[in-house]
């Protein structure tokens, strides 16, 4: 008896101990949580005090960014008492480093407000704060990555990009007389091309800058070089003028996102002390697709054997094998483009905290290997991002159908897109940057008027200059009669005026810029007749017949046909290059003037950092001024080539220091809106520019060389008033 009551008060006193063990595990679990919890939340608390008052916190004890040192070597408060099984150990793999690790662990003690009980001043006053941390950290992150392999490769592959751009300004003055030709377009539809282009490209640099601020650099680039590419292949097969026109909008509104898309892109993955030279480097691209395309129309254009018809209906002629060859650079963009990352700016700015380490990592790692030492590790354990202030959109989700579902959705993310550009455009014009917008708007403004408006229709005042010369040769034959002979020959730049024809032939003949005027064909027979720039005004045809001739019903003007008959008419126009010295004259006079911009290019990347960014925007636009009214004293093309040569030289330091200044002094949030808008307003200037300079340019080149002049001068004088952004991070 007494044993059995010995083993059951063993067994209960074991229990008790067991309960009392249990008991204290599980205090002394609940102490640790606790303990962890407040001493991480201290240390964060200390962190933020570092942050706020010393500006060297961002590189911690052994060159980490935001990361307190121990000074006990290894062992802390915060890890005491913890199994051998719980440590971790120094090179494993942690995860990505992330500023928000142990927010749902902090304890409730000094928990701060929660955002949904702030007011909206309140949380955008935290993301500017949030904003300016960032923009200094991000520098020395970049500073850290260093300048190597990864930016260079960036950079031949967003510069492809902005040769498509320059490409496209081109295409348009070198395509328009063939294009005209080709398509019978009459003269007052002739300006439609040039400015359906730059309308294009104006709306879509406005809308892809603001795109490229929501949806990210390179996915806002991607999609605008890819519509650029289709509807430039599409608009080379085209035949109907109205078609073409429509393609050719389109493929503008495509490439008009490449320039403010590629500068803020690239801008934001250089450090303070690179930017200005190598943005200025990546303005030589542009340059590159003037000299491409000048080339490409040189070598092309005039080779009238580069085609192929399918009957009258069909023509295929060496113009639009141009228009292909113009596109491969924005198709190479466009495949170099899918791997590449997005700009980890962007990422960091929109809250992506995760990826944006990734990519600088990625850019860190391939500059260091590409250097020769890939054992350097990226340091840095903790960025700063923003404050998110969420804008709520409200989608309707009874709806029925999924269809309609969907329908909903699609229109509320339009609806959110388009809202969302257009409020971030009109946050440019807000404090602190509304005094830059307005400025750089005039800037923009007078440069593109003066620079567009005799740049783009110079190639007219060649063929002016020229026309006015060959309009000096014509040769004019009066009251002639001739009667039973057989013309076989070539006719050139001939007026014929009150003549007779009785019983005459007209078999293999080439008509170039011959008018016939109130004259009589009797009896008279034409075959295989080919014409270019010939008329038949207020004559009279009588018993007359056409064989496979391209005498069309336009080129009888007010002229009668009694008793007339066609056989196998050529419809169309037909295009000629044999021995036009002048189509080749004007690809080259524009050959020489895209390439007479290379030494500007490099005079102002050399010292873009050197003697600033404002003294060269004024310095060049003043200059730019003064020899453009020097062309006004231009007697001769050799002159005017060689004043046209030197405006364009001066002018490109103007456009680099431009566009330098344009990235640098908007903020991330708006860096491609605003630019984008300024880039419209620039394709607004150049429409504005063709159409008063191109009206003048047969009556007078006096006022459109002073116009110019004076714009350019009084431009250069507010860029002037700009603030000088060489010294500052990228906001």
């Amino acid at each position: 008896m007494e044993d059995t009551y010995k083993d059951r008060t063993s067994l209960v006193k074991g229990a008790k101990d067991i309960a009392k063990e249990v008991k204290r595990q599980a205090v002394k679990k609940v102490n640790k949580a606790v303990d962890k919890a407040q001493d991480g939340y201290t240390q964060r608390s200390y962190s933020r005090f570092q942050d706020e008052e010393d500006d060297d916190d961002y590189y911690g004890q052994g060159g980490n960014y935001g990361v307190e040192a121990n000074d006990d070597e290894g062992s802390s408060e915060a890890t005491e008492g913890h199994d051998e099984d719980d440590e971790i150990y120094e090179g494993e793999y942690q995860g990505i480093p992330n500023m928000g690790q142990g927010k749902d662990d902090m304890v409730a003690l000094g928990q701060s407000m929660r955002d949904e009980y702030k007011d909206r001043h309140e949380l955008e006053t935290e993301r500017k704060a949030d904003e300016e941390e960032l923009a200094q950290q991000y520098e020395l992150i970049i500073q850290e990555c260093g300048h190597g392999r990864f930016q260079w490769a960036l950079f031949f592959v967003l510069g492809m990009a902005l040769m498509a751009d320059g490409v496209e300004v081109f295409v348009v003055g070198f395509v328009l007389p063939s294009a005209e030709t080709d398509m019978c377009i009459p003269n007052s539809g002739s300006g439609w091309l040039g400015s359906i282009v730059y309308l294009g490209m104006m709306v879509g640099a406005f809308f892809w800058g603001g795109l490229a601020d929501k949806v990210g650099r390179r996915q806002s680039l991607l999609i605008c070089m890819s519509v650029n590419g289709f509807f430039a292949f599409l608009s080379s097969f085209v035949q109907g003028y109205g078609f073409f026109l429509f393609c050719r909008l389109f493929s503008g509104f495509g490439i008009g996102g490449a320039m403010p898309t590629v500068f803020s892109y690239f801008s934001e993955v250089l450090a303070r002390e690179k930017r200005g030279e190598h943005l200025s480097w990546l303005c030589m691209f542009w340059m590159i697709g003037g000299i491409y395309a000048s080339a490409m129309a040189w070598a092309i254009i005039p080779h009238y054997g580069w085609s192929f018809s399918m009957g009258s209906a069909y023509q295929f002629h060496s113009w639009r094998v141009f228009v292909i060859v113009c596109a491969l650079p924005c198709v190479s963009s466009v495949v170099a483009l899918t791997f590449m990352p997005e700009s980890p700016r962007f990422l960091l700015e929109v809250g992506k905290h995760d990826e944006a380490w990734m990519i600088l990592k990625q850019i860190h790692d391939t500059n260091m290997r590409a250097r020769g030492q890939p054992e350097k590790v990226f340091t840095v354990t903790r960025i700063k991002t923003p404050k998110q202030i969420d804008e709520l959109i409200e989608i309707e989700s009874d709806t029925g159908t999924w269809y309609r579902r969907c329908f909903v959705r699609i229109r509320t993310e339009l609806y959110g897109v388009s809202n969302n550009i257009w409020l971030t455009f009109m946050r440019c014009f807000n404090y602190p940057v509304k005094d830059n917008t307005i400025k750089l708007t005039a800037v923009w403004f007078t440069l593109s008027f003066g620079y567009y408006g005799l740049s783009v229709w110079f190639p007219d005042v060649i063929k002016h200059l020229q026309s006015d010369e060959y309009a000096s040769r014509v040769k004019h034959f009066r009251n002639e009669e001739v009667s039973h002979f057989v013309f076989n020959f070539t006719l050139e730049n001939q007026i014929h005026s009150n003549g007779e024809y009785i019983n005459d032939r007209f078999i293999m003949m080439k008509f170039k810029s011959v008018t016939f005027e109130d004259s009589l064909f009797k009896n008279c027979y034409f075959e295989d007749i080919t014409s270019l720039n010939t008329y038949f005004r207020n004559c009279t045809f009588v018993n007359t017949t056409f064989y496979n001739t391209d005498l069309e019903q336009y080129k009888f003007v007010d002229s009668e046909l009694i008793n007339c008959t066609f056989f196998h008419i050529r419809t169309g126009c037909q295009i000629s290059f044999d021995d036009d010295y002048s189509a080749y004259w004007i690809y080259f006079v524009n050959f020489l003037g895209t390439l007479a911009v290379l030494p500007g290019n490099i005079v102002s990347a050399l010292l873009m950092d050197r003697i600033g960014r404002l003294t060269m925007l004024g310095g060049s636009m003043v200059l730019s001024g003064i020899s453009c009214f020097f062309l006004w004293f231009g007697t001769s093309e050799s002159m005017m080539i060689g004043m046209l040569c030197l405006y364009n030289g001066l002018t490109i330091s103007a456009w680099n220091s431009l566009d330098v200044i344009t990235v640098e002094l908007y903020p991330t949030d708006r860096r491609a809106t605003g630019f984008g808008f300024l880039n419209a307003l620039c394709k607004a200037a150049a429409v504005l520019g063709n159409l008063i300079f191109g009206s003048l340019v047969g009556i007078t080149k006096a006022i459109p060389i002073l116009l110019a002049s004076t714009v350019l001068v009084c431009g250069g004088l507010v860029g002037l008033r700009l603030p000088d952004t060489r010294t500052q991070v990228l906001m």
